[in-house]
């Protein structure tokens, strides 16, 4: 049994012990203390962030997110907003069974298995993002899976991001945004800083829920587009049966309201789903109307016969002879050939287009100088920048005069040796349906604060004159004429209304072999309607048709006709063919020429059948015809001697 005494020694030693032992180790002791209340305090900061606002931190200010602006059409229906949704993830060492999880979560995030798989097995680390930006009702589908002991690894985590209800619906037109919530493409790039949130340094305490000042950031404002919903959508179901029917690569479809320069329509096929944009081609985002620069064929006779007309060179009566192709030898001795689709005859300005003559247009251009043609060409805009609103826009492709060569004023006459875009085209259709005035293209109409108090309209610029009214009305009366029997827009006609008519067909250049392509073409039609008052302007595009026909007057005209019976209703543009013709009182007509008839038989190449009646009734005269049109072949030749009993052979075309 031990003593008091002996206790009192053995507790006394153990005392020394302990405290040697404290002062020994006393700043492990000291450190240890201060880890622990560091702890402490970072749990405590958790807490606070899980349960609710952070407490305010001295001189930091605090930052709170505004919502993206929406993007609208010119009816107030939503093309663009924002949402929440969220970033499907899985962390490789909580997986229990890999097969399992990609067979379960393939319904979920629509993806097949052994993609979702091969995300996992060849990602760089053990942390792999399998889907982002997917919508609530996934996100609810991966917490249910979880909740009832499924998808072991896989995290949802939220985010705030982009969607676009009515899908690839002018999707090309509005773009899409990224992870970050920052435009990347369309109007959601261009209006990026417009439609995103707005910072406030000054923000009133209340609106935060704190008792002092804060930043934080306001809703973006709203862009409101001149597109229609229902147009677009009209478009856009006529060109994916256009794009199947003739098999081509892509198809471009305009719809415009000159008055304005509202593009109420553009379709750019194939498109894509920006709410899935990962997935999609780069072409397939691609703007067509707005970034890609072509040849636009016949239809610019339209515009270079207006510029030739608008600068004197020459008149509706001036007459041009097509014998089949357009012929001639420039100063430094360069030959110059460009072919016609046949030999047409006489033809004036109305000819050449409803007849689409190239070698009557290669001719009408050798009236006027190069320069003046250039700048005529300037002042419809082509070889600049339209400003509509698109990002990347092309401004085409028009060479100085300093590089033309002999043959490049005809060929430019007809659509050749210049690159568009199709807001270009249909810019410049403004010009012939507004009497003369241009009035530039625009894919927005204004932009609205989030409150709706302030609205700022977008207008990049100013319509101008270019023409006057006189040549403008004579060009919609030629167009018009294209849509009768006799024109290559005939299939274009719509009963009960006038239009302004004008096909095309261009051929693409092959790029290996750097000459025109003998199989890759382009068949366009433009239109203005109604043709005397034009409140509508439709352009139509097919890029490489591969079916049965590539004419522009026979596979784009039929698509036009379509377009415009379904939008004149639903525009409220009037039917009815009341055309208003306002002129002098006075009408010169062209007086028939008939041929000299001097004991030689004369030249009646280019003449019709109709000028031909006087010599026709002649009884000293024996002609004989075959064909129907004008005349481009006779036997015997012009200047032979002309005997009583000579019979004149002609053949018509």
């Amino acid at each position: 049994m031990i003593d008091t005494a002996q206790f009192q020694d053995f507790n006394n030693t153990r005392k020394d012990k302990e405290r040697k032992f404290f002062v020994q180790h006393r700043r492990y002791f000291i450190f240890f203390l201060i880890l622990a209340f560091i702890s402490l305090g970072i749990l405590g900061r958790y807490a606070l962030l899980m349960l609710g606002n952070p407490p305010p931190e001295a001189g930091a200010p605090r930052v709170r997110t505004g919502e993206r602006g929406l993007i609208l059409d010119r009816n107030g229906r939503i093309l663009a907003m924002e949402t929440r949704l969220g970033n499907i993830s899985v962390w490789r060492p909580e997986i229990r069974d890999l097969d399992t999880l990609c067979g379960e979560l393939a319904p979920a995030l629509e993806m097949p298995a052994w993609e979702i798989r091969e995300r996992i097995e060849t990602a760089a680390s053990d942390f792999v993002y399998l889907k982002k930006q997917v919508d609530q009702s996934t996100m609810k589908l991966i917490e249910i899976g979880r909740e009832e002991g499924h998808f072991h690894g896989v995290t949802v985590e939220p985010i705030v991001g982009r969607i676009y209800p009515e899908r690839d619906l002018a999707s090309q037109i509005i773009g899409f945004a990224g992870d970050d919530n920052k435009g990347l493409g369309g109007i959601e790039y261009a209006f990026n800083e417009e439609l995103s949130p707005k910072k406030n340094l000054q923000a009133e305490s209340a609106d935060i829920g704190y008792t002092d000042s804060a930043t934080y950031r306001n809703n973006g404002d709203q862009v409101i587009l001149t597109i229609d919903a229902n147009v677009q959508f009209i478009l856009q179901e006529i060109g994916e049966k256009i794009l199947t029917e003739n098999h081509a690569e892509a198809v471009m479809f305009m719809a415009m309201d000159p008055r304005t320069g509202d593009i109420l329509g553009s379709a750019s096929l194939p498109g894509f789903d920006p709410n899935t944009f990962r997935s999609s081609s780069e072409i397939a985002r691609m703007d067509r109307p707005s970034l890609w620069a072509y040849e636009p064929g016949s239809v610019f006779k339209v515009f270079s016969l207006s510029a030739l007309m608008e600068a004197g060179a020459i008149t509706g009566n001036t007459v041009f002879i097509c014998d089949g192709h357009y012929e001639k030898t420039t100063e430094l001795g360069e030959r110059v050939v460009i072919k016609c689709l046949g030999a047409h005859g006489k033809v004036t300005a109305r000819e050449i287009i409803v007849f689409s003559c190239n070698a009557g247009a290669a001719y009408a251009a050798d009236r006027l100088s190069s320069d003046i043609f250039y700048e005529r060409l300037k002042d419809f805009g082509f070889g600049g920048r339209t400003q509509a609103g698109a990002p990347g826009e092309t401004g085409g492709f028009l060479r100085s005069v300093e590089r033309w060569s002999g043959r490049s004023k005809p060929t430019i006459s007809m659509g050749q040796e210049i690159a568009v875009s199709a807001l270009q085209m249909i810019q410049a259709a403004s010009a012939i349906a507004n009497d003369g005035i241009l009035v530039p293209p625009r894919f927005v109409s204004m932009i609205r604060s989030p409150d709706g108090k302030r609205e700022t309209t977008y207008r990049p610029q100013s319509p101008r004159r270019i023409l006057s009214a006189e040549t403008a009305r004579a060009m919609r009366s030629y167009m018009m004429a294209v849509t009768s029997n006799i024109g290559t827009g005939w299939r274009a006609n719509v009963e009960d209304l006038s239009l302004a008519v004008k096909t095309g067909t261009a051929q693409i250049i092959d790029p290996e072999t750097g000459a025109y392509s003998d199989k890759d073409f382009i068949a366009s039609c433009i239109a203005l309607l109604p043709a005397e008052s034009p409140s509508l302007v439709l352009y139509l595009v097919i890029i490489k048709p591969q079916g049965p026909s590539y004419l522009g007057g026979r596979i784009a005209s039929p698509p036009i006709r379509e377009a415009a019976e379904a939008l004149v209703d639903y525009l409220g543009i009037p039917r009815g063919r009341n055309p208003q013709i306002v002129h002098s009182g006075t009408i010169a007509l062209q007086p028939k020429i008939v041929p000299d008839i001097d004991g030689r038989v004369p030249d009646l190449a280019g003449y019709s059948k109709a000028e031909l009646i006087p010599l026709l009734l002649r009884d000293d005269l024996h002609i004989e015809f075959s064909g129907e049109g004008w005349v481009i072949y006779q036997e015997p030749a012009a200047g032979t001697p002309l005997e009583p009993d000579t019979v004149i052979r002609l053949k018509l075309e």
